[in-house]
């Protein structure tokens, strides 16, 4: 479904990816681990048009990927960023609903926004209410819903976990686990190394803007490195 191929990105002077090769296929989980500044939100930003690339190719569903953030969207692709960014001084329902912004099918939209509210009844509940004075592990719900909103073939999540109680990032985990189920494909970038692993199918380890392992999920969750550098296991 997605593959990206030798990716370079500049900021500036900093070369923040350096050969980045990567596969998603339909139907998965694909994880992207690795510490602070390796580049795993900068990938993610390039794939949905917000950062630009300096070499390599992109292609999804067989064809280039557009340059557009917009033209990404409506190609598939959604992004559901780092710190949720939901917009604070409208309710949860106009959240949702901007989410469905570049859609124009009625009956659909309405179906999906149904879909959401199943998914994340606590949404429902708080429908009416300003997305600002819900919780941290609700704005996360609700900033996941609203990608949902858009109707996408590949999402992209970009460190779900960030700052919620370990009771919220299992219950979190069980909703990506739940979106695959209704079909989606899933990039996820996470630091929780664990739990992000324990989750995908498989996994890619970016370090200083280089993939440097791949491999199933559930292979590298056993790798003495990976275990010393990203789960705390001492040996």
């Amino acid at each position: 479904m997605l593959e990206v191929e030798n990716l370079h990105v500049h900021y500036g002077g900093i070369h923040a990816l350096k050969g980045v090769n990567i596969t998603v296929e339909k139907g998965e989980i694909v994880t992207i681990i690795g510490a602070n500044g390796a580049g795993k939100s900068t990938l993610l930003n390039t794939l949905s048009g917000i950062v630009r690339s300096s070499e390599g190719r992109i292609t999804f569903d067989g064809s280039p990927l557009p340059t557009a953030p917009h033209r990404i969207v409506k190609a598939g692709i959604c992004q559901v960023p780092e710190g949720r960014l939901v917009f604070a001084n409208l309710t949860v329902e106009d959240n949702l609903m901007l989410g469905a912004y570049l859609r124009r099918d009625a009956p659909s939209i309405k179906r999906d926004l149904e879909r959401v509210y199943d998914l994340f009844p606590r949404l429902k509940e708080r429908r009416k209410q300003m997305a600002g004075t819900l919780s941290g592990g609700e704005q996360q719900m609700l900033a996941i819903g609203r990608g949902l909103m858009s109707d996408p073939v590949l999402m992209l999540l970009d460190e779900p976990s960030l700052g919620l109680a370990p009771i919220l990032v299992e219950a979190i985990y069980e909703v990506i686990e739940g979106i695959r189920r209704i079909g989606k494909t899933l990039l996820l970038v996470e630091q929780n190394a664990y739990k992000a692993l324990s989750t995908a199918d498989r996994a890619y380890v970016l370090e200083q803007g280089r993939i440097v392992k791949s491999g199933r999920a559930v292979d590298l969750i056993q790798d003495q490195t990976i275990q010393e550098s990203y789960l705390g296991v001492k040996k």
